[in-house]
């Protein structure tokens, strides 16, 4: 697994052990169809994704949240390894054009075989201190916790 050095100021991490092996939870994050099944925690429905898998490429999705409204979010793809790391931030759109109106984070996502399943990890890389600890308490460990398991319920259909 990529070893880096996290802030704790800045930086969110959720690590968890999934069932499913790397190749199906690879699939789940890289397929948009897979992606609309577990992306964000039920109610929520996610739908209108598109991934390009290659830096510079668009990430895009639109989120239905119940008592909010429409989500729409547009990223760019800084890192593709295939089966082990995942890189986008919502600071840029596809081409690495600025994103005017983002969230502010950057999310890698590190897979790593451990026995039958994968070794998850979900981070969040923020500019700022109050940027993550907003993140924190709109419930970051939780949602992506819920979408984690949702992640390795789809996985193990596959």
């Amino acid at each position: 697994m990529m070893k880096m050095m996290l802030d704790p100021k800045t930086d969110l991490e959720l690590v968890r052990e999934l069932k499913a092996p790397p190749s199906k939870v690879w699939r789940c994050w890289t397929e948009p169809a897979l992606i609309e099944r577990w992306f964000a925690p039920r109610p929520v429905v996610t739908r209108d994704v598109s991934i390009e898998l290659f830096a510079g490429g668009s990430f895009k999705n639109t989120m239905d949240v119940p008592d909010h409204g429409t989500m729409v979010g547009h990223g760019c793809v800084l890192a593709v390894e295939h089966e082990r790391r995942l890189v986008w931030t919502d600071l840029m759109q596809g081409g690495f054009r600025p994103n005017a109106d983002c969230f502010g984070f950057t999310a890698m996502i590190l897979l790593e075989p451990k026995g039958t399943g994968t070794l998850y990890r979900a981070l969040a890389l923020h500019r700022k201190p109050e940027d993550a600890e907003n993140h924190a308490k709109m419930g970051f460990h939780e949602g992506w916790g819920t979408a984690a398991a949702q992640l390795d319920e789809v996985a193990l259909t596959l």
